[in-house]
């Protein structure tokens, strides 16, 4: 598929050659810096040295004080407390975070996990039921519950106060819960709306904790948590986003908790941890217990100190990660099958594709899987209790979320983002939907949109790349949205001549290139799934790349490599 390559917009030259001579680095990397905002050497000096006493009060939470003065009548009380949260990732590390920080100050506490096929997304009236019968007197509930406004009617009826920690945009109407922990929420003064849901329950703790006397050195083990909730629920990693994943990370990294631990022995991450490493490889293994079974499962693994039981549990995830892959790998199959067969889907703005026997833990993958192929935004819908309900994936700058709020009157119910939604309808309301949504978004897209674009930061000449610039560079780290990995364009360069096709089918190249502007220096470079671009390049041809850098290593020795995105070749 084609891709649009788009440059940044190069900083201030003045501010750049300012900070590069202030900091000594070169005028690339003072550019990047520039780019994300760093202007000055204090910027750059609290940029590269993330602190934890940047963290804002947790009070300037609006309900803040509500919330943990119940919280503290109820501990003091020994009133039974049940911690209720989502079945991914987010919700899963926020349970087994809140509930392992209470469990220290009282007996009685318990956790609930939603049963995704039975109950679905968020705060249910199962587990409302189940509060009441385990006699508990507060919900607490974990990146869920800002939609949920019948739902805290029903739990007040039965006698319960609902405290909700959550992130996602509110609905028109806010839930009369006893109070809403919601940076997004109107009239909430807190200066970062971007943390995780499990980033909102750790706001919680510290508050509890800041009224208490507990040293924050107590809490500050529950980073490695947040660390893996920012990372997999792909919220920026910016402001405090960015102090909390540094932290958790470093602890990742050197003393991470039971299961986490036997989490990341599973998935064999044996170099230093980065966010890359939590998305593809640790919060799969923790997603797909909900996805495949049961989220519970993941946090009985979170909150256990067993090494035993936690080695047991986390065999017993990556074993259901397994599986997902392969369901998932079958139904992508399925879907590109239905697409390609009928002129209407390949012809539309839109992919809305339903199978009633498709599993709903994997759809939402299924759907990202569609867009690397057809850029477009995509709905997958499967049957569960009777009715149609799916994930939808949008492409670059498209406001999927409006795109389905645009539909809301053939809608049971629906909630999520602007990239990400989750949504219920009843089987009839299908094809109207399909036509509706289709409708609405081929009026509001635009075809640029509808290109897949790749952001680079700025134009590189190889002579600039060397590892001094690469130690620089790293230190930019976590990477993540609104702060990704620098990616870089090189124009006229051209294989020395060693350049193969490499991989199972010879999908992938290994390249030596040079560049017609420093001829004698030589970079090594990976590009995978780009071996249709070969023949130009064995031609010894011009082309440009687009890349980032990272460190190979290889049998002890250590090189820097590009690993190319894309190819094109020169104008």
């Amino acid at each position: 598929m084609e891709k649009k390559w788009v440059i940044k917009e190069r900083g201030d030259e003045v501010v750049i050659k300012q900070l590069a001579g202030t900091l000594g680095v070169s005028e690339s990397l003072a550019n990047l810096m520039v780019q994300r905002g760093i202007t000055t050497a204090a910027e750059a000096h609290s940029f590269f040295n993330p602190s934890l006493d940047l963290l804002h009060d947790p009070f300037m939470m609006k309900d803040m004080n509500i919330a943990v003065d119940r919280l503290s009548t109820a501990v003091k009380r020994n009133e039974k407390i049940l911690v209720y949260g989502d079945y991914d990732v987010d919700g899963t590390t926020a349970v087994a975070l809140v509930y392992s920080f209470l469990k220290q100050l009282s007996p009685n506490v318990e956790y609930y996990i939603p049963d995704r096929y039975k109950e679905g997304y968020g705060v249910s009236f199962q587990g409302i039921d189940f509060a009441a019968e385990q006699n508990c007197r507060i919900i607490i509930t974990l990146d869920c519950g800002i939609k949920a406004v019948e739902k805290v009617i029903y739990a007040r009826s039965k006698g319960l106060d609902v405290i909700i920690c959550d992130h996602h945009y509110p609905g028109y109407e806010i839930p009369k819960a006893l109070a809403v922990l919601d940076p997004k929420q109107p009239g909430c003064s807190y200066p970062y709306k971007e943390l995780s849901g499990c980033g909102v329950g750790f706001k919680l703790i510290h508050a509890y904790s800041r009224i208490h006397g507990i040293p924050f050195s107590s809490i500050s083990s529950y980073l490695d948590m947040v660390a893996v909730s920012i990372a997999s629920d792909i919220v920026p990693i910016t402001g405090e986003n960015r102090v909390m994943a540094y932290f958790g990370l470093k602890q990742l990294n050197e003393s991470p908790r039971t299961g986490l631990r036997e989490i990341i022995r599973e998935a064999e991450v044996s170099k230093v941890i980065t966010v890359e490493d939590v998305v593809f490889k640790i919060g799969p293994r923790i997603n797909a217990a909900g996805r495949m079974e049961t989220g519970s499962k993941a946090v009985e693994l979170l909150i256990s100190n067993d090494s035993k039981l936690a080695t047991g549990i986390s065999k017993e995830i990556n074993n259901f990660n397994i599986e997902r892959r392969s369901v998932d790998r079958v139904i992508t199959s399925e879907a590109m099958r239905m697409i390609s067969e009928d002129p209407r889907h390949l012809n539309a703005r839109t992919t809305v594709l339903f199978n009633p026997v498709w599993k709903k833990g994997v759809i939402g993958i299924v759907a990202s899987r569609l867009i690397e192929t057809y850029y477009r935004p995509t709905v997958i819908l499967t049957e569960s209790n009777g009715f149609a309900t799916g994930s939808a994936r949008s492409v670059q700058g498209y406001d999927l979320y409006q795109a389905i709020e645009a539909c809301s009157d053939l809608l049971e119910s629906f909630g999520g983002h602007m990239f990400a939604a989750g949504l219920t309808l009843k089987k009839e309301n299908i094809k109207p939907f399909i036509e509706r949504f289709e409708q609405y978004v081929n009026k509001t897209i635009t075809e640029d949109q509808l290109v897949p674009r790749v952001f680079i930061d700025t134009e590189l000449l190889f002579s600039e790349i060397n590892d001094e610039f690469f130690r620089v560079m790293s230190q930019f780290q976590p990477f993540g949205p609104e702060n990704m990995s620098p990616l870089f364009v090189s124009r006229n360069v051209f294989d020395t001549g060693s350049g193969r096709m490499v991989g199972a089918s010879g999908e992938h190249l290994k390249l030596d290139l040079c560049q017609e502007s420093s001829p004698t220096k030589s970079v090594s470079a990976i590009a995978f799934n780009l071996a249709n671009n070969f023949e130009h390049i064995k031609a010894r041809k011009p082309f440009d790349v687009c890349y980032s850098i990272e460190m190979n290593e290889f049998r002890g020795s250590k090189n820097l490599q590009l690993n190319i995105r894309d190819i094109k070749p020169s104008e």
